[in-house]
């Protein structure tokens, strides 16, 4: 696997030259990876990116043509290059698996690790939990609103980037999509394929009815038809019957499905359904496409549009919403312990939850759905017969729960520097996402007006927040007031 050690920012790079340079090559430091606010202006998240975090960091390692770069640049010196030549990742990683719900402000992953090992895989930690956390959210968001319809994604083209593409179409997957067109994800996941012509194949050959013979001839088993090059109802699928009658049924074969890809799908599938049903071909298969999502396709469905497969394509691998995951300082070892960090911000919602922590989720004990999640220090537990749930956001809106089961969301993935995860296959991810996401109720996965989650901090948490807070905002102001040799003036 190529290695992509040097995929990070400048300033990670520069600032691990200073900490080295001040001695604090051994210093441990603790970061949290989580998100602020739901993408897609959902009530959840489905996580990604794990699995290639995986792969990133235990491929970690400067090469000596990445020495040669970096030396080009004249920013650092021989001797932090030479500590560079010799950097593993020797830190633990704690992460929520790829598939798992998640929700704003809790830690996704936590890295432990010194400092500058810590600070330098930061970008791409975050590359891949924004990008892969995207699509398997919006792959989800489509495959629950399509229900028990098939879809199949069709993003590569429309991708940013061929990387971007692949690990889209792998994420897709896991998301729920029921295959992909990508060859090469195909090739590498293990993913089903498919597709079988695009409107370029029609206009080449003399005329519509001659490019489906010329399909029908070479997959006679697969005969999909785009029927929307020129007329979907008057030309596409009165060719297609007749390419059926007179080239695949004396084959001993039938017209297996057409697919539409323009104009008013709801209309033209119910129409294109008459006739077929009429013309003899009432198991003939309808897929649509056309940059279809979420919300399309809900909209398909509540018209009643005939549908029996999806193509989508760019809302799942190219979406233009963001998941804007950060990457925050939450503690540092001193003295054999953990000493607390809090970023504090004039912006409320990027003040940061301080310490290592972990997450708890309550299910309710009979019908396994989520009741809500608690942030705790590490050193927490939680009790196991009744808990006071109070949403962090507003705090007034406060449920006593009982009768639940609890879960840590965390899991250890590398300690020491050693996978100590068994990173599960494609079609395992696949599973867990689709029975986390069936643990939600439908007021958290509803597109329209999602409910709000309980993400709860305990006491010892929000205590230590608060603390943390006024303690720092006091020293703040006072240091501040020194350093610019203040007078305080009386009141007259």
């Amino acid at each position: 696997m190529e290695n992509k050690t040097i995929m990070t920012d400048l300033y990670e790079l520069t600032m691990a030259q200073t900490y080295f340079n001040e001695g604090k090559t051994d210093e441990i430091a603790y970061f949290d990876v989580f998100y602020r606010t739901n993408p897609f202006k959902g009530g959840y998240a489905i996580s990604g990116g794990l699995s290639d975090i995986i792969d990133y960091l235990n491929n970690f390692r400067f090469e000596d043509e990445d020495i040669d770069y970096l030396r080009s640049t004249s920013l650092f010196t021989e001797n932090f290059l030479e500590y560079l030549k010799k950097l593993k990742f020797t830190g633990d990683l704690y992460a929520m698996p790829d598939g798992t719900a998640i929700f704003p402000n809790e830690p996704i992953l936590t890295v432990r690790a010194n400092i500058i090992e810590a600070q330098i895989i930061e970008t791409s930690l975050l590359a891949n939990f924004n990008h892969g956390t995207l699509v398997t959210t919006k792959a989800k968001r489509i495959t629950n609103e399509a229900s028990n319809i098939p879809v199949m994604e069709f993003g590569a083209r429309r991708a940013r980037g061929r990387d971007s593409a692949i690990e889209a179409s792998k994420y897709a997957y896991i998301g729920g999509c029921c295959g992909t067109s990508n060859v090469y994800a195909g090739k590498k996941y293990q993913i089903p394929l498919f597709g079988t012509m695009a409107h370029s194949f029609i206009q080449k050959f003399p005329s519509e009815y001659d490019s489906f013979v010329a399909f029908a001839k070479t997959y006679p088993d697969n005969a999909v038809f785009l029927v929307d090059t020129y007329d979907t109802l008057k030309s596409g699928i009165p060719n297609s019957i007749k390419a059926s009658r007179e080239i695949l049924e004396p084959m001993g074969y039938k017209l297996k499905g057409i697919r539409i890809d323009s104009g008013d799908l709801v209309y033209l599938s119910k129409a294109a359904k008459e006739i077929l049903v009429s013309n003899g071909y009432p198991d003939c298969k309808i897929c649509l496409s056309n940059g279809l999502d979420e919300y399309s396709i809900s909209n398909l469905l509540k018209n009643g549009a005939v549908i029996d497969s999806l193509g989508v394509g760019d809302n799942i691998s190219a979406s233009n919403e963001r998941v804007n995951g950060v990457y925050k300082l939450a503690a540092i070892e001193e003295n054999g312990e953990i000493a607390p960090k809090i970023k504090i911000s004039g912006d409320s919602v990027k003040i940061t939850n301080p310490g290592f922590k972990k997450v708890y989720r309550f299910y309710d004990y009979d019908t396994g759905k989520v009741l809500g999640d608690v942030i705790c220090r590490n050193t927490e537990s939680v009790p196991k017969d009744k808990y006071l749930l109070v949403s962090d956001k507003e705090p007034w809106k406060k449920t006593l729960i009982t009768d639940y089961n609890i879960r840590e969301l965390q899991v250890p993935i590398f300690i020491n520097g050693n996978l100590i995860y068994d990173v599960p296959s494609i079609e395992e991810s696949r599973e867990y996402c689709q029975k986390e996401f069936e643990s939600l109720t439908d007021r958290i996965t509803d597109i329209n007006n999602p409910h709000r989650y309980y993400v709860d901090l305990s006491d010892e948490e929000r205590n230590l927040k608060e603390y943390m807070l006024y303690t720092s905002m006091s020293n703040s102001v006072s240091t501040a007031i020194e350093n610019i040799g203040y007078q305080k003036v009386k009141k007259i």
